[in-house]
């Protein structure tokens, strides 16, 4: 029983990771240690609670919301305000896009609150609804509105004119 419980969790870690990875870099801005940690978290905490997720309808959904709230808790954190310095990596999530573009996109999601970022990336990176959102977040839909709203006027004024230069390549 418990072997047959490793292996399922096993299974779901190695097809979710790579997914939970590139969420936690866009929550991080492009901080891929942070990014890692955070995807460590999730996944222990999964494990930790792996036997009573024949009850959780939707697994993979669940463990986006636990790496929100693994963000969203590390933000909390005086010592959270503490960035390395130095350059973006070469590689974030994936290769094969434009760097110049990604660089820009990172640097305008790290220019929101932590919140106003979760609602970004779980509403438009992870294609959820303003109540999956509200739900995943502990928050009214009516916040997730207001907050989406007032982040994506952010992040326009942030990008001007350079997003459309970039989506020209």
């Amino acid at each position: 029983m418990r072997q047959s419980r490793a292996d399922g969790f096993l299974e779901f870690a190695s097809a979710r990771s790579a997914h939970l990875f590139r969420s936690a870099c866009l929550l991080t801005s492009g901080d891929t240690h942070l990014a890692e940690d955070l995807v460590q978290d999730t996944l222990g905490r999964m494990y930790t609670h792996w036997g009573r997720m024949h009850r959780v309808e939707n697994p993979a959904g669940y463990a986006q919301t636990v790496l929100v709230r693994s963000f969203l808790s590390h933000q909390r954190r005086r010592s959270a305000t503490e960035r390395p310095l130095g350059e973006l990596p070469d590689h974030i999530a994936d290769g094969g896009q434009d760097p110049a573009l990604r660089i820009a996109l990172l640097d305008a999601l790290a220019g929101l609150a932590p919140k106003d970022r979760a609602v970004v990336v779980l509403r438009y990176w992870e294609d959820r609804s303003v109540e999956e959102t509200a739900d995943a977040l502990h928050v009214s839909s009516a916040a997730v509105r207001t907050r989406c709203s007032r982040a994506l006027a952010t992040l326009r004024r942030r990008l001007g004119g350079s997003i459309s230069e970039f989506a020209a390549h």
